[in-house]
């Protein structure tokens, strides 16, 4: 019989309860104890959803981020935090994002919070984490209280329990050394307190403990192949038995050391990697269960159930008992519950799978190897009948969208002259001083925003009256700018419920969901579009705002897009093309805005491309193809214009140093990045590479309520100016300002134009 299991679930409810939950906890407007109700109750309804299951997650519900969470149980603390004597939990909030609620930071030593931690990408998802710190010093003690309380929960509600933690190899390969030590002389202080972590959940009865490690999917080197048989040889004497998971990617040249771990069973992404499978099975000891990953946990679209059996059931036979099959990773990148959705259009919600139905679907193939297709034929055959709709309906493709791609040329990517040429024109026509000052395009999405959106969705405002609504916020942003002495203005974006879906809901072949939410980090939740088919731009789409925000000022304002690759990473794609072939389809239709906002008089136009890094594939080798195509779809969007006209773009929390060339060849004019947090370790690559346009390190951490300082500002440019000509050199914060407050967003931008003043000051 196969074993059925999972490896995550979504932890902030269907309808958002832990965002809500924690920023009402975050403004002192609930208690602890509240929020400690709500984390009950979700996981209570989580375990609930997986009760079909033969093994159910306990540890993957977390507050925050559950690499913070294993920081955490690994005693892990910066050494900022370590004084604090309130809450666990209020603790554990300074560290994810400076600090925790009012009454808390009264408490602690320093009422205005503490550096918040670096936070970048997990992998190649969207999802956030916080990185761990390391130093030469770094010490380990076990801290359990967390995953016991919810391992006793689930046992006292009769779950059979399968707790899930960060495996040791990846929790260091993920994290960063603070003072240029090697990470891995850490590793023989790090395992026995893992070894103590196991042997205590083998005490409380736990038989499997599922171990993450998808470092194993990237590219290692001697050191790393060491530390993972280091690590799981001296585990093995542990009372459990360990379900080593990886997932995202191909075991490749590691499935051999995979394979050979003294674990009791591995887990594969199969939606990756199925040509992998068989040659693992041959070098898999014979003892050993094998995880198949066969829904796909990181994107919407319905698993062909019939296809997937096809290539299972031989597996079956050949693996008997040792075979169990589960999601290709964690559904914390998926949506919760497909059946809430009430609005999302009939035909395209047939052919999709949220993560309540990816577990139904893993029952519907369970009981098939178990029991013949017959115990399921209905539910095979209403499977078929949605996959060949999808594939026949005339919504998907497009041929004249085929078309115009077919016809791109070298030369549609191309600007006419080249950066050295251009900045003297725009430099002329602009007229700005050193050291310009901008903001990256979104202001505080309000109440009365919000309000006003939710109203004209539901028919209660018409057009009209949510126009002149938008119109008086967009006057706001730009009163606001203008009395701070910012240099290029934004409209604030004010009109836009998300950098994607914005655009996604004016393309043809793009859909939306009304709970769709993923959960980016903390409780940041965003709603990706789900691209379902060929992409066109049937009218301009920011033209108008934007026109009216620049009749309202002299200064420059920016056209605010964000761009193809952005678009692409960050919605749920078509699974039935190449993610290429989507991407410049979704160029040209930027190309054709961009194009507009130049005829209609806006002379500084930025293309956000937040998400390049994040497409980038695990491997180094597949790195080349990827970037190619990323590239050159931004570059058609961008580079029609005239030379006067200014290109910025814009990317945040992510790793660029080891792609600055890539980033180059985009041939932006301007470029802003996030530094603050880093500590402007990003620009590090300037060491070695000498970026030939303009940038913007970012100098203040928007994600952190903290109020920045002028002097910490004048800093971290001072130190960009060691690496970038000053005369480049762009003055922002490091991201949007959609989630901050006014009363937050106002004296930070203060402090940035005054550092602006001092810089330039201290230049002439």
């Amino acid at each position: 019989m196969v074993t059925t299991h999972n490896l995550g679930f979504p932890r902030i409810g269907a309808r958002r309860e832990l965002k809500f939950g924690l920023e009402s906890y975050w403004k002192g407007q609930s208690s602890i104890a509240e929020l400690q109700q709500l984390g009950r109750t979700l996981r209570q309804q989580n375990w609930a959803d997986q009760a079909a299951l033969d093994l159910a997650p306990v540890g993957d519900f977390s507050f925050y981020d559950q690499v913070l969470d294993m920081s955490f149980t690994l005693g892990h603390l910066p050494e900022r935090v370590r004084g604090f004597h309130g809450e666990a939990l209020d603790n554990y909030f300074r560290v994810a994002r400076g600090r925790s609620t009012p009454a808390a930071e009264a408490h602690a030593a320093c009422c205005a919070g503490v550096a918040a931690g670096e936070m970048t990408k997990w992998f190649d998802t969207n999802y956030h984490y916080i990185v761990p710190e390391f130093t030469a010093t770094t010490e380990f003690k076990l801290d359990a209280s967390r995953l016991l309380e919810q391992l006793a929960e689930a046992q006292a509600r009769g779950v059979k329990t399968k707790p899930v933690i960060v495996g040791p190899v990846t929790y260091l390969a993920i994290g960063k050394s603070k003072d240029g030590s090697n990470r891995l002389d850490l590793l023989p202080r790090l395992l026995p307190v893992y070894a103590q972590l196991l042997d205590t959940l083998a005490a409380q009865g736990v038989e499997w403990v599922q171990i993450d490690e998808p470092q194993l999917v990237t590219e290692l080197d001697a050191d790393w192949q060491h530390a993972f048989n280091t690590a799981y040889h001296l585990l093995k004497t542990c009372k459990v038995k360990l379900l080593l998971a990886t997932y995202f990617g191909q075991l490749q040249e590691n499935a051999y050391l995979a394979a050979n771990l003294p674990v009791a069973g591995l887990h594969v992404d199969a939606i990756n990697d199925r040509e992998g499978v068989q040659p693992l099975i041959n070098l898999l000891p014979a003892h050993k269960v094998l995880s198949l990953g066969v829904i796909n946990g990181r994107n919407i679209w319905k698993t062909d159930l019939t296809a997937t059996l096809d290539w299972l059931e031989p597996l079956a036979q050949q693996l008997g008992a040792r075979l169990w099959i589960a999601p290709s990773c964690s559904l914390l990148h998926v949506p919760v519950d497909l059946a809430s959705e009430q609005q999302l259009d009939a035909e395209i919600q047939s052919w999709l799978a949220f993560a309540r139905q990816k577990l139904d679907e893993l029952q519907v193939l369970a009981q098939a190897l178990n029991h013949g297709r017959d115990a399921v034929r209905a539910a095979l055959d209403a499977n078929q009948a949605a996959l060949k709709s999808r594939r026949a309906s005339p919504r998907v493709n497009q041929p004249a969208v085929k078309l115009a791609v077919s016809k791109i040329t070298r030369d549609l990517g191309r600007r006419e002259s080249s950066y050295a040429q251009r900045a003297p024109k725009q430099a002329a026509l602009l007229q700005l001083p050193p050291f310009p000052t901008t903001t990256i395009g979104s202001f505080p999405q309000t109440a009365e925003i919000r309000q006003a959106r939710s109203d004209f969705k539901a028919g209660r405002l018409d057009a009209s009256a949510y126009q002149a609504v938008m119109q008086a916020e967009i006057q706001r942003a730009v009163r606001e700018q203008e009395a701070l002495g910012l240099d290029v203005l934004v409209h604030g974006e004010a009109e836009r419920n998300d950098m994607v879906e914005y655009f996604g809901e004016q393309l043809e072949g793009y859909a939306f969901s009304q709970f769709g939410w993923v959960q980016s980090y903390g409780s940041r939740c965003v709603k990706p579009p789900i691209l379902f088919g060929d992409i066109r731009r049937p009218q301009p789409m920011t033209v108008a705002w934007t026109r009216f925000a620049q009749s309202l000022t002299s200064k420059p304002m920016k056209g605010m897009l964000t761009g193809p690759v952005t678009i692409l990473n960050w919605s749920f794609v078509r699974d039935d093309q190449p993610r290429s072939e989507s991407c410049l389809q979704l160029a040209l239709a930027i190309r054709q805005e961009v194009l507009d906002l130049e005829q209609a008089g806006v002379r500084v136009i930025q293309i956000d491309e937040a998400a390049l890094r994040e497409g980038l594939p695990l491997r180094r080798t597949q790195w080349k193809t990827y970037l190619d195509w990323a590239v050159e779809s931004f570059r058609v969007s961008a580079n029609g214009v005239r030379d006067e006209t200014q290109i910025h773009t814009h990317m945040c929390y992510s790793e660029f140093n080891d792609i600055m060339a890539s980033i180059a060849e985009m041939d932006a004019d301007v470029i802003t990045i996030e530094t603050s947090r880093s500590d402007m370790e990003l620009l590090d690559a300037f060491d070695d590479f000498s970026y030939p346009n303009e940038i913007g390190p970012g100098v203040y951490d928007i994600h952190s309520p903290n109020l920045p300082s002028e002097q910490h500002m004048v800093a971290l440019m001072k130190k960009a100016a060691e690496r970038v000509p000053a005369e480049r050199l762009w003055v922002n914060p490091d991201c949007g300002l959609k989630t901050r407050q006014w009363p937050e967003v106002i004296p930070a931008l203060k402090h940035m134009v005054a550092a602006a003043k001092t810089l330039r000051a201290e230049l002439a």
